[in-house]
């Protein structure tokens, strides 16, 4: 494809991709240039900073994204994949049956992610959080034959927001702010259960990819090297020093570049690489559910979920993706979004 006709179709998908988001301020930060902080602590200074390893722009004076001219067309990552069903372009039909919790407390040992851990033979770390190489699943099979499953029937982005191949994951958004963005395509927050049940499937496996049942971090981004954050530097969300302290603390990749990062309902990255934003499914307690983790040495498995946050926490490591109605066509809400500008021409 020339140059010039992939940056104009580019900048088309990206405008379809973020079509919802209200005007923003968009500030730059090239990978040629330098920045104002000392790279090995993150603390800003008078220091001249190591060169970031991308360009970032800042979407809406709120969230980041990495720049990439790298992309595929939904309708070509649709045929391909097979699995799009009676959903709207972009999307994954997920059915099946999910495996039920035997205790509504999330606290409890009879929990799924406690009952995994008994059938464990291969151990990481035991300590939280903590991280198992190699489950039994014969063990496994036998300890959840008797759970209770329920019907699933749903639609989820195949990849992360802006659910684009190719295209980096949108990062430091609150809840809130990934329900709205979600609203604006016509979707919604994907919830807990749904989240879990397109990672897992009708096993309810620890892992999404290979037999899962054994932690590969070379399928998915897992496992990285954990860096102290400075979050003077986050702040105002929208500054250079934020920008590059979100370039000095990723380690994820563009959605979709681990082919092998795949559930077996052909759901992309969901563990690794970014936490996700979903909606709790009980009453009572607040919203906001983290699920996947991210490329750090975490759980990074289908069903644990991290509850300690609430709707307007935002981290350098935190996106979302959206769900909807199986069945039920998705339209975009006419928001009157403004037009961005041209997209900036990444440097050779």
């Amino acid at each position: 494809m020339k140059r010039t006709t992939r940056r104009a179709i580019l900048f088309s998908a990206f405008v379809v991709a973020v079509g919802a988001l209200s005007a923003g301020v968009w500030v730059m930060i090239h990978a040629s240039g330098e920045g104002a902080g000392d790279p090995g602590s993150g603390a800003l200074g008078t220091k001249r900073a190591q060169k970031p390893q991308h360009n970032w722009r800042s979407v809406r004076g709120r969230h980041w994204q990495i720049i990439s001219t790298e992309f595929e067309e939904d309708s070509a990552t649709d045929a391909r994949e097979g699995t799009r069903g009676g959903c709207p372009a972009g999307m994954v039909d997920v059915q099946g049956k999910m495996k039920l919790e035997p205790d509504d407390n999330p606290f409890s040992d009879k929990r799924i992610t406690k009952m995994q851990l008994k059938t464990c033979t291969d151990w990481i770390a035991k300590e939280y959080p903590e991280r198992c190489q190699q489950f039994d699943r014969k063990a496994w099979l036998a300890m959840s034959e008797g759970l209770a499953a329920q019907e699933m029937h749903f639609c989820i982005d195949r990849f992360e927001y802006p659910n684009i191949k190719g295209q980096y994951p949108i990062i430091y958004v609150s809840w809130y702010e990934a329900v709205e963005l979600c609203q604006g395509q016509g979707k919604r927050l994907c919830s807990e259960d749904e989240w879990t049940f397109a990672c897992e499937g009708e096993e309810a496996k620890p892992y999404p990819y290979g037999d899962g049942y054994r932690r590969d971090p070379t399928k998915c981004v897992t496992d990285q090297q954990w860096r102290a954050y400075n979050e003077k530097a986050m702040n105002p969300r929208d500054g250079e020093p934020a920008g590059l302290e979100m370039d000095r603390l990723w380690r994820g990749k563009a959605s979709g570049a681990q082919t092998q990062c795949r559930s077996d309902q052909g759901v992309f990255d969901m563990t690794g690489n970014i936490d996700e934003w979903t909606r709790t499914v009980r009453e009572g307690e607040r919203p906001s559910i983290l699920k996947g983790g991210y490329w750090g040495p975490v759980r990074t498995r289908c069903r644990p979920s991290t509850r300690s946050h609430d709707q307007n926490h935002m981290f350098y490591q935190q996106g979302f993706r959206c769900c909807g109605d199986a069945g039920k066509t998705t339209k975009r809400k006419d928001v009157n979004a403004p037009d961005p500008g041209p997209l900036p021409q990444p440097l050779e």
